[in-house]
């Protein structure tokens, strides 16, 4: 095995561990919202969110030092798109983490807060866990399919359609996060409101970081030929 193909391999791998455990994490704010809604206990499952936002800090961590330390001859020949944008990855994986960082906060926020589950802003917060929780399972393949296209020899790939996707997925989202904001204010029967608007910012920000996270994709495929991750302007 060529040193190149063993860098990328490892980038890969630690990539696709990393997602494992930041898509476990996300996907679990939609459940802990219901099970404060049905009364349940929820102490595991921010327990749970809490030690998967552990391993990803852990994951990004390994996977920042593993391209910073690389030189040109670690990577290989085959690897010049990963060498030619490795400062820009490092800043790619920081803001993937971030997301997870979030995700943390809002389960101890909720735990902390415990806002009235009973009333609509509480039904679109759900709605807005829910529609993170899908925006990731499209992003979580976009960021493994980048990667892998990143450690491919002159690999071809488009993946325009699929942030397209997360970026309508982001609107809908800001309008879930007007919608909370705006019944909080407008409803007499809603009592602390700013707690809900708190709720709606920190669910719409996960969103924007998702948006935020193609944007970096866009960034360093627009210097790795054979990526295309935003469509050209029309000739």
């Amino acid at each position: 095995m060529t040193a190149g193909s063993s860098f990328s391999q490892q980038l890969e791998s630690h990539t696709d561990a990393y997602l494992e455990s930041f898509k476990a994490g996300i996907d679990l704010l939609p459940e802990l919202l219901d099970q404060y809604a049905a009364g349940d206990d929820y102490s595991e499952t921010i327990t749970e969110i809490e030690d998967l936002e552990s391993e990803c800090d852990d994951r990004n961590l390994a996977i920042v030092a593993l391209i910073t330390n690389a030189d040109p001859i670690d990577m290989g020949k085959l690897n010049t798109r990963i060498n030619y944008n490795q400062s820009a990855l490092v800043e790619f994986y920081r803001t993937v983490d971030v997301v997870v960082n979030v995700t943390e906060r809002i389960a101890h926020e909720l735990d902390m807060m415990r806002p009235p589950h009973d009333n609509a802003c509480f039904e679109g917060l759900q709605e807005m866990a829910a529609e993170v929780a899908d925006t990731t399972a499209v992003l979580e393949e976009v960021i493994e399919r980048f990667v892998h296209d990143l450690g491919t020899y002159e690999a071809s790939d488009s993946l325009t359609e699929e942030i397209q996707e997360i970026r309508d997925m982001e609107s809908r989202c800001d309008e879930l996060r007007n919608e909370v904001i705006a019944t909080a204010f407008e409803d007499e029967t809603i009592d602390q409101p700013l707690m809900y608007r708190e709720f709606a910012i920190l669910f719409d920000e996960l969103a924007n970081q998702m948006e935020d996270i193609t944007e970096e994709i866009i960034v360093v495929a627009s210097n790795a030929p054979g990526i295309v991750a935003e469509e050209g302007p029309d000739v």
